[in-house]
């Protein structure tokens, strides 16, 4: 019921754009509160999932070790994986439509489309869809495997759309960078040592980017960043948690201010 009055909301607001060229200030205001009370949502759920995985994980370990238990005890067990297995399947939905219907980008003005279409075309790392405003960063060309150092190709890449971005177009937007993950598991000592969980690695390599672009002067209080870990994937990943090279990526929604 809360997904479909936000995804009403923002419907509403888009008509109005569309029909009349502006929205008013409470308009605006409204959608800002439904927002942060849908973020609020968001993080409640990611902790539940977090506690979630936590607690299957631990019930399969014990399944894996059990020795001496009944096979009623056993089947007990069982069930309760598969309804924790349907619990965080369920989460992982609803928090990327959630997510989805918070970040869903906006359409831009034609000269500063123009130019990030012509800036896409030129970099084979990115790919930007006009419809909604948004710029994509292959993860496997902007990172080493398991790194949140950004290569120095891609550095040069994300300099030249803060060019873009520091314009007098460019200026009037607010920008957020979205890390991405696909499902592989961080094992390696030295990679879980920086980066715990697939969490951590996108959030900070979102903060990566982040850095090259305020350092390329895109003022501070334009840029802010999210990660997603695993949890969005574009496409489904390889069973056994094999991962897909186009779940890892960056995502660069170039947004009104304030959103």
């Amino acid at each position: 019921m809360q997904i479909a009055k936000l995804s009403a909301i923002v419907f509403f607001v888009g008509c109005l754009i569309l029909t009349n060229g502006c929205v008013s200030e409470q308009d605006l205001n409204d959608v800002k509160f439904q927002n942060d009370t849908q973020r609020r949502r968001i993080a409640e759920l990611e902790s539940q999932l977090q506690a979630t995985t936590l607690e299957l994980d631990q019930l399969k370990r014990q399944v894996d070790s059990a020795s001496g238990l009944s096979s009623i005890e056993i089947s007990t067990m069982q069930q309760k994986i598969a309804a924790l297995e349907e619990d965080i399947r369920k989460k992982k939905a609803l928090i990327a439509s959630m997510q989805q219907q918070l970040l869903h980008g906006t359409q831009l003005p034609a000269e500063l489309s123009t130019m990030l279409e012509d800036f896409a075309n030129a970099n084979e790392m990115v790919t930007y869809d006009s419809s909604r405003g948004i710029l994509k960063f292959k993860s496997d060309l902007l990172f080493e495997k398991g790194s949140d150092v950004v290569a120095p190709t891609a550095t040069e890449a994300v300099k030249s759309l803060c060019t873009i971005l520091n314009t007098e177009q460019g200026q009037e937007f607010d920008i957020i960078i979205a890390g991405h993950t696909d499902d592989l598991r961080i094992s390696r000592p030295e990679t879980m040592a920086k980066h715990p969980t697939n969490w951590h690695l996108s959030a900070h390599r979102a903060i990566s980017v982040l850095n090259v672009m305020t350092g390329s002067g895109v003022v501070n209080e334009r840029v802010s960043i999210r990660g997603f870990g695993e949890y969005r994937p574009v496409a489904p990943n390889n069973p056994d948690k094999k991962g897909n090279p186009m779940n890892r990526r960056v995502e660069i929604y170039i947004v009104p201010k304030g959103e």
